[in-house]
């Protein structure tokens, strides 16, 4: 069977280290996992009991925008985090924040259109947009600038812009005047923007701010996998303008037919489990002061401002020019799983590495040491 060329996209490398690391674990040892961006704690347990509540009934189809309530719940979320009174009718609710890139860009974008984003970024962008046929344009971002964009580093050839605050991998964030400043170019120039803000709620004092904040011709995504610990429940959301609103309907209702109803149930209640949200960032923020202390001392200390989402971003270029064989390496000898920087920056991520401190604090710890007895030993 012919295969198409739109479907030859890259691996998911976070996600071949999680492979790698189950196989160790399969084999009898012990692995401590700094590789993906996933909350070791379980969805918060109002969510659970809803969910548990909600099976005695039947769950089947919801209408493709989402549960009414959710949509609701979820716009009083955004008067609660930003002061924003958003139109509940403007709410999407998505099969994660992967359904929602992939309805975001068809709506917006049509076969050979290219869209800009920057690097170091979240892989799943270049490779959704190549799957769909359409040319991701990065935008390579320095150090100096927090691994952000800036306003005159848009390509004027471009159709899209996907900006990302904090950003996967650096965990940087775009402050409010940033963010009005890209908006405003990408308006000039007739580019479409996306703001991820998957990661907001998990700040540790920069705050965050929604591109809605300073436009409301941008699609917005965000999901429950981070902030509320929802990542295998795969229920997120967009927020579109109200001109997009019934084409995003239309081709939710094509592709999905509906968010799985179960997810929204419990996302629903996840809203209000705001105390147990604030818990996990605490241990978050107690694991970013460790790294933050003992990356330096270990050899990895040249890193972005991690001010938010639950990652660090080092450059190693002193220390190796294959992130991808010194990961394994550090997988091997170390039993400690990192994910090489080729998976955010095809260009100069084979001389960085991401480290997630969203697991437990003990584990933490225990990796940090055995990442120091690594170091000294090579």
């Amino acid at each position: 069977m012919k295969k198409s060329q739109r479907g030859q996209v890259d691996p998911f490398i976070v996600m071949d280290v999680m492979e790698a690391a189950r196989k160790a674990e399969a084999a009898g040892r012990r692995i401590i996992h700094m590789e993906v961006g996933q909350p070791a704690t379980p969805a918060p347990a109002g969510a659970r009991r809803a969910l548990a509540q909600a099976l005695e009934q039947p769950l089947g189809y919801t209408v493709a925008l989402g549960l009414p309530e959710l949509r609701q719940g979820i716009a009083a979320l955004y008067q609660r985090w930003y002061g924003i009174d958003l139109d509940p009718a403007r709410v999407v609710v998505t099969p994660g924040s992967s359904g929602a890139f992939i309805l975001a860009f068809s709506a917006l974008f049509d076969a050979g259109d290219r869209v800009a984003l920057g690097e170091p970024g979240y892989p799943s962008y270049r490779q959704i947009l190549r799957a769909m046929s359409l040319e991701p344009v990065g935008i390579p971002t320095r150090i100096e600038d927090r691994y952000q964009p800036r306003p005159q580093d848009l390509p004027g050839d471009v159709r899209g812009l996907i900006l990302a605050s904090p950003g996967n991998p650096s965990g940087t964030v775009l402050r409010r005047d940033e963010l009005a400043a890209l908006t405003g170019r990408a308006a000039e120039l007739g580019i479409s923007v996306i703001s991820d803000e998957i990661y907001h709620g998990l700040d540790y004092g920069a705050g965050f701010h929604s591109a809605l904040e300073v436009t409301d011709d941008v699609i917005v995504i965000n999901s429950f996998s981070k902030y509320f610990s929802m990542t295998g429940w795969r229920v997120g959301w967009m927020v579109v303008p109200d001109a997009m609103v019934r084409t995003v309907e239309r081709i939710a209702q094509n592709m999905f037919i509906c968010p799985p109803h179960a997810s929204q149930v419990a996302a629903l209640a996840a809203l209000d489990c705001v105390d147990e949200a604030e818990a996990n960032l605490a241990v978050y923020a107690r694991n970013r002061e460790l790294l933050l202390e003992r990356l330096p001392q270990i050899g990895f200390d040249r890193i972005a401002p991690p001010e938010g989402a639950f990652y660090i971003y080092a450059d190693v270029s002193e220390l190796t020019d294959d992130s991808l064989k010194f990961s394994a390496e550090i997988l091997e000898q170390a039993g400690v799983a990192v994910t090489p920087g080729l998976d955010f920056d095809p260009r100069r991520g084979a001389r960085t590495l991401r480290f997630s401190y969203a697991g437990a604090t003990a584990d933490i710890a225990e990796g940090l040491d055995r990442l120091a007895a690594f170091m000294a030993a090579r």
